[in-house]
């Protein structure tokens, strides 16, 4: 066996390994609590689950409100992406509304509902400034609102990147054979991106369905299944049957999703080129559009523009006064700077160890001899990993890790979260390792580098823009999370999420507008290092290294 072998099956049975028994292990174990019954193993537990009353409501509560607010979010979504593609809107304006609406993907969910609260509640800024309240905030519609405004983000971005893969020039062969306006679009713009649309929605009610940060602080009396599913577990009762029971059951929809994913893929176009296309000049277009553009962002305005207000006035809403004495009695509380640092430290470990995990696994995927099996399974892995939710990874490690030297720390902390984001990061630099010069390792042997070396020297720094990416993405996840880790930071281990799920509890809103704060430009900071960092221009070093690959490779090609 040459190096080269070892060290890729060493990667893949790495990652089968870790996978298997931070995974599979306790979603089996999980599995296998569900079936536990006073009598001993059987259909009990799901019995009295499927014939309650208060789940079943819970249950269809959360898939009526998630397919409707995903339906919702995938128009706007799609409107959104058309419009930047397809207008003739100034580029500044267009950039400035990308930022707005990109905001909300720093920050916790769970400070949605808190913020949508203070702009339409009874005494929020919204309603003052109309003069009457808009909808009432607690149960369907706060939900509806708050759901739309968390996924809308990133269906925006699936259906935003998939517009670059459109040949636009379409529209121009349309019109040319006299097609109607309605075709035109329906050919050119939405036929195309029906399997992108259907990714979307999937996302966006994914998200909803499996969201618990929202739903425990603006659900009301509209039950949903992941409140449901905190209360068994972490309620004054807790009910661990019924709760692996209602876990258990929160991954149907997962299921189903990869199913409708698998079957769409068959819808996306495939074009042999990318023509560049020149968008036409209409007034009627530009100004529809740009009223669109003009009501989504002052959706996202109207619902955290307090987040920026009442951290900085003495009281919300009676005493609107200028100051900063709420931030500094929020700051001055001792604890919070040990969870400060807890977040972050976690944040960072878990974007290094997480980006190294998927760098291995997409290296047997993509640039490795292994058989093809082992390429599937690493996709596999990939796949089964995107289908759990938040939550049900979550109680599985508190049924199978409780007890145990793991529980309650941070390790726990940090490969739950590994799990829970490692499919994107890993699509990410699949996709750019694939595309790489595939006889780079060949030459690096050639010069008496080690495979290890090559990717070293070579490959690692090639792929720096996807890794700057994919550690951007883990830092920013694993700094706003809570669906996982609520069921799994203790006293010692609480980071802000956590915390901030505390001081709702307590009602100390001004605090959780501080922390959310405090989450979000720490992660615009993080954000923009890690761009800046992926735009920096190659090192001398580098450079140099580069060439004699390049050399050598023009050599090799005489010869062979």
């Amino acid at each position: 066996m040459n190096r080269k072998s070892f060290e890729l099956k060493f990667c893949f049975w790495f990652v089968c390994i870790a996978f298997a028994f931070f995974l599979g292990l306790p979603l089996a174990n999980l599995a296998y609590k569900s079936l536990q019954t006073d009598g001993g193993i059987g259909p009990g537990n799901y019995a009295a689950i499927l014939t309650d009353g208060e789940f079943l409501a819970a249950f269809r509560n959360s898939f009526v409100i998630s397919a409707l607010e995903a339906a919702i979010t995938t128009v706007l979504a799609f409107m959104l992406a058309y419009g930047l593609h397809l207008t003739r809107i100034p580029a500044r304006v267009k950039e400035c509304l990308q930022l707005v609406i990109m905001m909300p993907m720093f920050l916790p969910s769970i400070t949605y509902g808190f913020a949508v609260i203070y702009s339409f509640g009874k005494q929020g800024l919204v309603t003052q400034l109309v003069g009457t309240q808009l909808f009432p905030i607690y149960g369907f519609w706060g939900l509806l609102i708050s759901y739309i405004v968390y996924t809308l983000p990133p269906a925006f971005l699936v259906l935003y990147n998939a517009f670059y893969y459109i040949d636009k020039n379409f529209i121009t062969v349309s019109k040319i054979m006299g097609d109607s306006t309605l075709r035109t679009f329906w050919m050119t713009a939405v036929r195309p991106l029906l399997g992108s649309l259907m990714a979307a929605f999937i996302l966006s009610f994914f998200l909803s369905f499996t969201d618990f940060g929202i739903p425990v602080s603006i659900g009301g009396e509209y039950e949903v299944a992941a409140v449901m599913l905190y209360m068994k577990m972490m309620g004054a009762l807790p009910d661990f049957a019924s709760g692996s029971v209602i876990a258990m059951a929160m991954l149907v929809p997962s299921v189903v999703s990869v199913m409708l994913l698998r079957y769409m893929e068959r819808f996306n176009f495939r074009y042999n080129k990318i023509s560049k296309y020149e968008v036409q000049r209409s007034l009627t277009r530009d100004g529809a559009f740009g009223l669109f553009f003009a009501a989504v962002a002052l959706l996202f305005v109207a619902v955290f523009a307090i987040m920026f207000i009442v951290p900085f006035v003495k009281s919300w809403p009676y005493q609107p006064v200028f100051t900063l004495d709420t931030i500094k009695r929020v700051l001055s509380d001792n604890a919070l700077g040990d969870v400060y640092f807890n977040s972050v430290m976690v944040a960072g470990i878990t974007a290094v160890l997480g980006t190294v995990l998927c760098y291995a696994a997409a290296m047997v995927n993509a640039r490795s001899d292994l058989n093809k099996y082992c390429k599937i399974i690493m996709d596999v892995i990939a796949m089964v990993t995107n289908t759990v939710p938040g939550m049900v990874l979550g109680v599985a490690f508190i049924f199978i890790f409780s007890g145990t030297p793991l529980q309650s720390t941070f390790a726990i902390l940090i490969i739950a979260n590994i799990l829970h984001f490692f499919t994107t990061p890993y699509l990410m630099i699949k996709s750019s390792l694939a595309k790489m010069n595939e006889s780079w390792e060949t030459t690096g042997l050639l010069m008496g580098d080690t495979w290890l070396q090559t990717v070293i020297k070579v490959v690692i720094p090639n792929s720096r823009a996807t890794i700057c990416q994919m550690l951007s993405y883990f830092f920013v996840n694993a700094m706003v999370t809570i669906s996982a880790i609520v069921f799994l930071a203790g006293a010692r281990t609480m980071v802000i999420t956590t915390k901030i799920k505390e001081l709702q509890y307590f009602e100390k809103f001004d605090a959780v507008f501080v922390l959310s704060l405090l989450i979000f430009f720490t992660n615009v900071v993080a954000k923009t290092f890690f761009d800046m960092l992926a735009e920096q221009e190659e090192i001398p070093l580098y450079k140099k290294i580069k060439n004699l690959f390049k050399a050598k490779e023009n050599t090799h090609e005489k010869f062979c």
